[in-house]
């Protein structure tokens, strides 16, 4: 009982070939991050990551197809540093593609293509996700090649369901058949709830009624379409809550309308700090393994495993979060 209630005890699926290796598995003190794909996103996530993840990150390798991106941010992000001080700033080097799964987490920002700024749709992710999907594939089948340990952080769109893409092909033979041999479910992660956390939080301060939203509300399921934004969970209601689902969804919209891409707060909120938030043990939002679906829920990574926020929750914000779940599992 006292183990239970200190979080030293782990439940494991004996039914995976390779279950005996959570047995052996030590928690980093000090991370070795490796960063694939520096457009945007990976550019910001960088430099978030240099700036506030020191007592964390030992060292950040980077890599993209491009050689380009990989020399600018060699020297700009070795060069952002505050002097007089006892903060670290963890080194930022460049690392070759062979060597990309020597780290204990693996950061992917590569993407086939962001839509461009004339393409309004309420949710641009979904076109992503056919060539996206083709490219994390490729490495996650390196990372099987490796016998990869380490996290598998997915920062591209949409994280959820690449992070259902990554498990699959991972644990596929040469024949494609399944022998799970590959990536465990608890080593992907998906990070993509917290900017729309953010973003809720952005705008309900706008409304008298909403303005509790960070201290009493949630947010759960996909970064997009299926998103669930819970106002209170004191006094949750259902039209307030609808509400701030939409605006937070239509958020990167209005973003777009100002002739800029949405990509700053996402590689931040979502990725920078929850990253940093996940090597440190801390509460968080991303998405991980829930019985077939990476769901998107406030969680932390502690040494025995994740741990999911539990909650009591109204029956009418419960078949919601349901019913983005179930639709998260018709899609792959």
């Amino acid at each position: 009982k006292e183990r239970i209630k200190e979080k030293r005890v782990s439940s494991l699926n004996t039914e995976y070939p390779n279950w005996q290796e959570v047995l052996n598995y030590k928690f980093p003190s000090r991370w070795k991050v490796n960063i694939v794909g520096l457009g945007d996103v990976g550019g910001v996530l960088l430099t978030g990551l240099r700036l506030l993840g020191g007592r964390y990150i030992e060292s950040i390798g980077i890599y993209d197809k491009n050689i380009n991106p990989i020399k600018r941010w060699e020297l700009e992000a070795n060069q952002i540093f505050c002097p007089f001080t006892a903060q670290k700033f963890p080194e930022v080097s460049r690392v070759r593609e062979e060597n990309i799964f020597d780290c204990e987490m693996f950061v992917f920002c590569a993407t086939a293509g962001v839509p461009s700024l004339g393409e309004e749709q309420e949710d641009v992710r979904m076109k992503q996700f056919k060539g996206n999907s083709k490219i994390i594939s490729d490495y996650a089948r390196k990372a099987r090649e490796k016998s990869f340990k380490g996290i598998f952080a997915v920062i591209s769109d949409p994280v959820d369901l690449l992070c259902k893409a990554v498990f699959l092909t991972s644990n596929k033979n040469i024949s494609g058949e399944f022998d799970f041999k590959g990536l465990a479910a608890d080593q992907i992660r998906g990070y993509g709830l917290g900017v729309m956390h953010a973003r809720a939080v952005y705008y309900s301060k706008q409304n008298t009624e909403t303005t509790e939203y960070n201290r009493e509300g949630r947010a759960f399921g996909p970064h997009g379409h299926g998103l669930v934004i819970a106002n209170s969970l004191k006094k949750y209601d259902e039209s307030l809550s609808e509400m701030l689902t939409n605006q937070t969804i239509k958020a990167n919209l209005e973003v777009r309308k100002t002739g800029f891409k949405p990509y700053v707060a996402p590689a931040l909120s979502s990725g920078c700090l929850p990253i940093i938030a996940t090597m440190s043990g801390k509460w968080h939002y991303s998405a991980t393994f829930m019985g077939g679906v990476f769901m998107g829920a406030k969680n932390r990574l502690l040494k025995s495993g994740t741990e999911i926020e539990r909650l009591d929750l109204p029956d009418d914000l419960v078949e919601k979060i349901k019913e983005s779940y179930k639709e998260l599992g018709n899609v792959l």
